[in-house]
């Protein structure tokens, strides 16, 4: 007679203890007054790092006569390159592929590509016009140099914070607020040029006083900083 009333009891406990549990915290929390924010700070600096690509292109009949001719260049003007202190040089892509007329093959075209870089704008203009004596100039282009990109950013994230917290104390004040507190912060950056890169696809004659006429320019380094504030 004991156990069979004691058993629905137990089952009546258990179901009354599932009933009245909580729910999980992240349910039952409310998230009120609650504000998006984004403030930008920005600085122009000048570039200081100028690369250019250069290239040499050869056609004719006999592939491997024109790839010797191409390594020859190339080697060239790498050995011309290491003479000077502070510019690297690095080899790029190297291409053959058949030349076509009329749907036949009357021939083959080699073609391998060198990157430039350096901070020294002379010393580098004066080798980009000797090196034309054998090699094509396809672009050159400035940039900020890493070192110096870091730098502006690092200064550029602490501004930002900084008016982040003042636009939030002020939109605080303005809803009648003594606090707030920051929910989450997303911070980004990012860096336009202001002049167009310099382009040249023409074959100059073998005199280094054809060294191409550059300027630097400018860039514009922006970061960003975007967040929600909770108003307490």
């Amino acid at each position: 007679m004991t156990n069979r009333i004691a058993l629905p009891q137990i089952t009546a406990l258990l179901i009354l203890c599932t009933f009245v549990s909580p729910a999980p915290a992240e349910e039952a929390e409310q998230h009120y007054n609650r504000i998006n924010l984004s403030v930008s700070a920005t600085d122009e600096i000048e570039n200081d790092t100028l690369v250019a690509q250069l290239y040499v292109q050869k056609e004719g009949q006999i592939a491997s006569h024109l790839a010797k001719q191409t390594n020859r260049d190339i080697d060239w003007a790498i050995q011309q390159t290491k003479q000077i202190p502070g510019i690297t040089v690095q080899t790029l892509d190297y291409h053959t592929s058949p030349i076509y007329h009329k749907q036949s093959q009357n021939g083959w075209r080699v073609r391998q590509s060198l990157r430039l870089t350096s901070q020294n704008t002379l010393v580098m203009s004066q080798l980009i016009g000797e090196l034309q004596q054998r090699l094509m100039v396809d672009n050159i282009r400035y940039k900020v140099s890493q070192k110096r990109r870091d730098e502006v950013e690092n200064k550029l994230i602490t501004q930002a914070i900084t008016a982040f917290k003042a636009r939030a104390k002020l939109t605080s004040k303005a809803w009648e607020h003594a606090n707030f507190r920051l929910v989450h912060m997303d911070i980004n950056t990012s860096g336009r040029a202001i002049q167009p890169a310099f382009r040249q696809r023409v074959t100059m004659a073998s005199d280094a006083s054809n060294a191409p006429a550059i300027e630097a320019g400018k860039q514009t380094i922006q970061v960003t900083a975007s967040g929600v504030i909770e108003l307490l």
